[in-house]
């Protein structure tokens, strides 16, 4: 299959870090486009939504850009979807850290960290997996990631929940529903095993655009 066969919208909302997730992708031999075009977006075989920053901020450039209901439908539509730090924080209602709605495809809200321990949460934590999904196929279980964040999701559906990590208290750093998955930590500064969920998210868009 050819690079060009396979494209990979990154959304562009300049919440940062968009480059660095494009090159991780297209180690693997797939066209990536990073975009804030919504017929791009609704035409892409998979849909990846990083983000660094706040929610206020974020939220309002998605408006902005008339994102909201496309990321809202394009996820609805079951194809491959990859959610990258804010952009699984974004998923749920809403944030401590502002008063903007977020998308609501998840019910839930995000915290912030206790402020007895240091903040951000910087740097490398185990992930224990809760749940088996193909976004993380051959990667162990406490498998060590990268993270950088000061808030963490608090899902209303512990269904949805696919890892937990221990910083403080015990939050969820990754969700996973249908062909929709998101993590708070960063694949992409995240050595092998990061770029093993870029492969095993590729695999998916692959295996869903030939079904």
């Amino acid at each position: 299959m050819s690079m060009s066969s396979t494209r990979i919208a990154i959304v562009n909302y300049q919440a940062g870090n968009l480059r660095s997730v494009q090159k991780a992708l297209e180690k693997f031999g797939v066209y990536t486009e990073i975009t804030s075009d919504v017929d791009k977006i609704k035409r892409a075989d998979g849909l990846v939504f990083p983000g660094q920053g706040a929610c206020d901020s974020s939220m309002m450039q998605l408006n902005k850009k008339n994102l909201v209901d496309p990321i809202r439908e394009y996820i609805s539509s079951n194809k491959p979807f990859l959610g990258i730090c804010l952009g699984l924080q974004l998923l749920f209602d809403g944030s401590d850290e502002g008063i903007e709605p977020c998308l609501g495809v998840l019910r839930g809200y995000n915290k912030r960290f206790p402020k007895d321990g240091k903040v951000p949460h910087m740097g490398w934590n185990q992930v224990e997996f809760d749940l088996k999904h193909r976004i993380f196929d051959d990667i162990d279980n406490r498998s060590n990631f990268y993270f950088v964040h000061s808030y963490y999701a608090v899902p209303d559906d512990h269904n949805v929940v696919a890892g937990h990590t221990t910083y403080g208290v015990r939050f969820c750093s990754a969700v996973a529903w249908g062909n929709a998955t998101a993590v708070q930590f960063h694949p992409e500064k995240s050595g092998v095993m990061g770029l093993k969920i870029y492969k095993n998210f590729i695999k998916l868009v692959r295996e869903f655009k030939c079904e």
